[in-house]
């Protein structure tokens, strides 16, 4: 199991970004699907928490075999997908992810909002030396990103928004910049496989700080498309791009169909075998095969045919004198 906290500022106030973030994950998720990958939205509802209050819960599939580096394709099967769980309370969330076929390998993540630029220690409340771990302040315009996702329009050195007039943001921005938020996220990744947990979970760790810098820096890339919107107009945006991207995704084909002769419903999380009324061709009975000229039709012994046949007509001689 590795453990690292990350800490991502922005220059906005946390109740805007609680508008920019679902705006922000929506478009994302648009953008990066297409036939058969992408994230296809099981479910989103409202949700009820005792400790935290009313919140979101939302259910994703992320679909993304071909975005795999080659030695990951090579030991995972074409047709699997990452099931993402999120309670969202905002300012505090919670994202948990579990692979379809593998559950020695897990994702949690538990993140936090505050108005401030990221210098709160005892935020997780981790003060006992059981729960030290590492600490990375990721800068959403100066760390270096995967070059297939930069876009000169959402460069933020040179980026100046025209509804809050904020931007380009300078060398430095982080101290000088108001307002300021920052995003705290704790994240657990585990993958208890011998041999290869310490190379995946690194990687993952990777790939999370990648996502993190790229999602939170089109945030901001993209606030004049959103600044402005209400709950309930981004949640309206919410529902109907997800509408969209789950056609855009179309039909994922399982492993194994469910007939159309079934009448029970198929359960999302794991594949069926065909119901139907007449068994399958490997459990019916073999066809009658004619029987070998030179066997005799039955074999018994001779008692055993005499009873069957009767009384024989080569009795004995005592036997016929009486």
């Amino acid at each position: 199991m590795l453990v690292k906290e990350y800490r991502i500022c922005m220059p906005l106030t946390t109740e805007e970004y609680r508008i920019g973030q679902l705006y922000t994950i929506s478009k994302h998720s648009h953008q990066e699907s297409d036939r058969g990958e992408g994230v296809e939205v099981m479910e989103n509802r409202s949700h009820h928490d005792p400790v935290y209050g009313p919140g979101q819960y939302t259910e994703k599939r992320v679909h993304l075999s071909s975005k795999l580096p080659g030695w990951a394709r090579a030991v995972v099967p074409r047709m699997f997908y990452i099931c993402e769980k999120a309670w969202n309370y905002y300012p505090y969330t919670v994202t948990a992810m579990q692979c379809s076929f593998l559950p020695k390998f897990s994702i949690h993540i538990e993140t936090r909002y505050s108005d401030d630029c990221g210098d709160d220690d005892s935020i997780f409340n981790s003060d006992s030396a059981e729960d030290a771990h590492e600490v990375t302040h990721l800068d959403i315009t100066y760390d270096e990103i995967p070059e297939r996702y930069y876009k000169s329009t959402e460069d933020l050195r040179h980026f100046v928004s025209g509804k809050t007039g904020r931007g380009p943001l300078q060398e430095g921005w982080r101290c000088q910049t108001k307002p300021i938020m920052c995003s705290y996220k704790l994240v657990n990744v585990k993958f208890e496989v011998w041999g290869l947990q310490t190379r995946v979970e690194h990687f993952v760790h990777k790939v999370i700080r990648d996502l993190l810098i790229i999602g939170h820096r089109q945030a901001f890339a993209w606030v004049d498309e959103w600044y402005g919107m209400t709950m309930e107009q981004v949640r309206e945006y919410e529902k109907e791009t997800q509408a969209a991207t789950n056609e855009k995704i179309g039909p994922v084909a399982p492993t194994i169909t469910i007939t159309a002769e079934s009448q029970c419903p198929a359960i999302r999380s794991a594949p069926a075998t065909p119901i139907t009324g007449e068994p399958p061709e490997f459990l019916t009975l073999p066809k009658e095969r004619p029987r070998k000229t030179s066997a005799p039709d039955t074999l018994t012994l001779p008692e055993l045919r005499e009873r069957a046949n009767g009384p024989s007509n080569h009795l004995s001689p005592n036997n016929t004198d009486s």
